[in-house]
């Protein structure tokens, strides 16, 4: 899998249509949490993809919250990116705005981490470190099992994710607070530079 984008036009594509701190925040959050990712799970050489997939994964959402998945191919040919990567990007759609399925792992995975990303953000400004870097799974768990926390992160996606996965919703929750832990100070300085 290789992208024929490079990380520097993703990134200008995606700023093209996105401008909300909190969008581009994500974009950059789910970009190196799909790298952690691809590391882990052996899929090191593909690393740049992954982490470009999970770059653009909302490049639609903020202009064209009503279309999401569903505009997306359009800006994405416009900025140049292959059909592999346009269904890599709307694959984590499936089911809830568009019907591109999740078939690579990679695309499983950013379905299932996507909306968890949310979840664990939100859960991380509730702590007095205000961090993921001391949250624990049982913690993330409560605030999971609380449906009016993070109201917009669908707990039924997220479990769906970790199925299609075949792992168990704990270690889904594990590997992504681990992934989330990696990448705060380097997505915080983006964040940065950014709004400088």
């Amino acid at each position: 899998m290789k992208s024929n984008l490079t990380r520097e036009e993703a990134y200008t594509l995606l700023r093209k249509f996105n401008s909300e701190p909190f969008h581009i925040q994500h974009a950059l959050t789910v970009e190196a949490v799909m790298g952690w990712f691809a590391k882990e799970l052996g899929y090191g050489e593909d690393q740049e993809y992954w982490e470009i997939v999970g770059l653009l994964h909302d490049i639609d959402f903020e202009l064209y919250p009503e279309q999401h998945c569903v505009k997306a191919p359009e800006l994405l040919r416009e900025g140049g990116a292959s059909e592999e990567l346009i269904h890599s990007v709307c694959s984590h759609g499936y089911g809830i705005c568009c019907d591109v399925e999740p078939v690579h792992e990679m695309e499983k995975v950013l379905f299932a981490a996507d909306e968890l990303t949310g979840l664990i953000g939100a859960a991380a400004k509730m702590r007095p470190s205000k961090s993921a870097a001391d949250m624990e799974v049982s913690s993330l768990k409560k605030k999971f099992k609380d449906k009016r926390f993070a109201a917009g992160c669908s707990r039924d996606v997220i479990r769906t994710g970790a199925e299609r996965l075949g792992w168990t919703l704990e270690e889904l929750m594990e590997k992504t607070i681990l992934a989330m832990r990696a990448c705060e100070e380097p997505v915080a300085r983006m964040m940065e530079e950014y709004q400088a």
